[in-house]
């Protein structure tokens, strides 16, 4: 598999990374910032607002700070774990047989913060929610790209991801934070810088180039300092990852 796509506009947010610049900076020298991030979300009203946690208001964020898509503009949110804090409170009511809240489970699900930013938006548009394990950040980007191909005029991906709480902790695989980032994905536009991302099974695993960071936070690192590649494994897949010049 060999994709071809450009990445007009983006947006990123994370502990202490919020503009372009910080996130530019950041990607000189990246490593896995520590706390959560401030997102003021002012582009929700607060009594929507209040009704996310950390995890969704990061995610809608990024959303927001880009130029909002036209309403036919598909939109992919893709999360390895989603917001896995929220599905770990509703279990531990249910050990303690207490009611569950229909609202809280609403929230709880997969493609909950997608639905918020289409009910906040008034937006029809078609909205798919991703999850692939360790290679979540890599199948939003084939999503995207199968979207454009079917005609979509371009595609807003977002993803995000947080630590997982006390209780599945045990469960994380590597170095983990919250943040979000929000790509524009259009067709490769001639005379323009644009990206291919290819995808080959991982018999011979390289090593990572920045392995204390997560998948998706690498991914950002490589938009964010125009780096020429970045391979890295996920899922049993090797994907590559370069930067054409126009």
């Amino acid at each position: 598999m060999n994709l071809e796509f450009s990445i007009p506009s983006w947006a990123a947010c994370g502990p202490g990374l919020a503009t372009a610049d910080q996130w530019r900076a950041w990607s000189a020298d990246p490593a896995v910032p520590a706390g959560e991030p401030q997102p003021a979300l002012a582009q929700v009203p607060p009594m929507v607002r209040r009704r996310l946690n950390t995890l969704g208001r990061t995610a809608l964020q990024v959303a927001f700070d880009l130029h909002t898509p036209a309403p036919e503009v598909p939109v992919v949110f893709a999360s390895r774990y989603g917001d896995a804090s929220r599905s770990l409170a509703l279990l531990a009511e249910l050990v303690r047989r207490e009611p569950l809240s229909p609202t809280a489970f609403g929230l709880s699900v997969h493609n909950a913060i997608g639905a918020m930013y289409s009910l906040i938006r008034g937006d029809h548009a078609n909205y798919v929610s991703v999850a692939a394990g360790p290679g979540t950040a890599a199948a939003g980007l084939v999503e995207a790209v199968g979207l454009l191909a079917d005609g979509a005029p371009e595609v807003l991906v977002v993803f995000c991801d947080a630590p997982l709480p006390d209780g599945y902790a045990t469960f994380e695989d590597g170095p983990a934070t919250m943040y979000a980032w929000a790509w524009r994905v259009t067709a490769p536009v001639p005379g323009q810088v644009h990206y291919t991302l290819a995808a080959t099974p991982a018999h011979d695993a390289p090593a990572p180039d920045h392995p204390q960071l997560p998948y998706g936070l690498d991914l950002m690192r490589f938009v964010a300092a125009d780096a020429p590649r970045l391979q890295r494994v996920a899922g049993g897949t090797t994907w590559t990852w370069q930067r054409h010049h126009a």
